[in-house]
């Protein structure tokens, strides 16, 4: 705030401050209503800047990342749409041709007491169409830099006191405030929205009390399933982009319905392959089974969809490995690209044993037939040579379940 010592009577003082603080906590109280709608927070700066400076008009510009310059995205007063369109087509950059390029090369309030006696002001159009002779400027900054100018005009030359560029940058400091808000806020949701593809239970990770601790990284027992197209690279090679595509939006279809009508993740796919796992993030009572009941029921839906495929002519197969074990889980990627994933030798195995597996096979450890020996039917299989396993690794085929 400005120093009030200026010889002013006391008690003016007071008022004044008072009012100041009314103001502050008016806009505060909106900013706080609002939400997190942008929009809608830069345009309440806007009007109470405006309104709480005498001015007769004004707009707040932001930063375009993309672009590097900055336009106009809020603005409030009686003028003319002429004016407003013409500073919507405008984008500001530093420069003394301006009053916001002013404001981003000094990087503080800039004041102009009047455009038409100033040599270095080339707006012209904007001042033809608004009439302002004073306009004031006050940055937004963030860590020192400015993502953001709020803009007041005065048809008559009439300086902005130090009182009122105080109050305006007060309000711009709450405006950057809002912004870091918002853009945590969509942060966030973005990230809810990526993991939400992947699996709909962990984005409400982000908002539980364990969320955090979960995300950065924890060990659990679950059981990884992966499964892969037989063939398909045969097919890839002969057949057109749009029927391949197609052909893996339909498998992509039917493994998000059965993995997801069970509460497993799914991890990623990986164009004719993907990965799962239950038990992880929200517990899974007897995920060894269901994971087992789901590779079964894939298999079955599979079937259809073979059916159709080689009356076109395409010979698919589908083969899935299933393990389970002990994994670390956790949030993996970075900034804009988030997934939440299994790491461990419980992964690599139902990986391999997916490698393993024949067309319309499931291949189980030795860990998960031991699990659920009363639970299915199944026959060994020769000990499987796996990459990465230095000795064979015994596996068995599951036929069906047992009621």
């Amino acid at each position: 705030m400005a120093d009030m010592s200026d010889g002013t009577d006391p008690r003016t003082q007071l008022a004044e401050a008072a009012e100041r603080e009314r103001a502050i906590g008016e806009i505060l109280r909106t900013i706080s209503s609002s939400g997190f709608d942008l929009e809608r927070l830069l345009q309440t700066v806007i009007d109470s800047a405006v309104r709480l400076s005498h001015a007769e008009f004004g707009n707040i510009t932001r930063l375009n990342e993309a672009t590097g310059g900055y336009s106009q995205v809020a603005f409030t007063g009686d003028v003319s749409p002429e004016f407003w369109a013409a500073l919507s087509r405008a984008e500001f950059e530093p420069g003394r041709g301006t009053l916001i390029g002013r404001v981003l090369l000094d990087g503080g309030p800039v004041q102009i007491e009047d455009v038409l006696a100033d040599p270095d002001y080339r707006f012209t159009e904007a001042q033809r169409l608004g009439g302002f002779r004073t306009i004031l400027g006050v940055p937004m900054l963030r860590d020192g830099s400015p993502i953001g100018v709020i803009v007041l005009n005065r048809r008559v030359v009439e300086p902005f006191t130090d009182r009122e560029i105080a109050l305006v940058s007060t309000f711009a400091h709450q405006a950057v405030l809002a912004v870091a808000n918002v853009s945590l806020f969509q942060t966030v949701q973005r990230q809810r929205e990526e993991l939400a593809r992947f699996a709909p239970q962990v984005a409400d990770l982000l908002s539980s009390d364990q969320g955090e601790q979960l995300l950065g990284g924890h060990r659990r027992q679950i059981t990884a399933l992966f499964a892969d197209l037989r063939r398909f690279t045969a097919f890839a090679e002969s057949a057109e982009p749009e029927e391949v595509l197609g052909v893996l939006r339909a498998y992509h279809s039917a493994v998000g319905e059965v993995i997801q009508s069970r509460s497993g993740t799914i991890e990623h796919f990986a164009g004719d392959g993907l990965m799962a796992f239950f038990n992880d993030p929200a517990p899974v009572a007897g995920h060894e089974r269901v994971a087992v009941e789901a590779a079964l029921d894939l298999r079955h839906r599979f079937e259809g969809l073979a059916a159709g495929w080689q009356k076109l002519g395409y010979d698919l197969g589908l083969g899935i490995g299933i393990a389970t074990g002990y994994a670390t889980l956790g949030r993996i990627g970075f900034e804009g690209r988030y997934d939440y994933g299994a790491v461990g030798n419980v992964v690599i195995l139902a990986s391999r044993l997916s490698d393993a597996a024949g067309a319309d096979d499931i291949l189980i450890s030795q860990r998960l037939q031991a699990a659920l020996e009363t639970e299915i039917e199944s026959e060994p299989v020769a000990a499987l040579r796996l990459k990465g396993f230095s000795r064979p690794v015994p596996a068995f085929r599951v036929l069906r379940l047992l009621d």
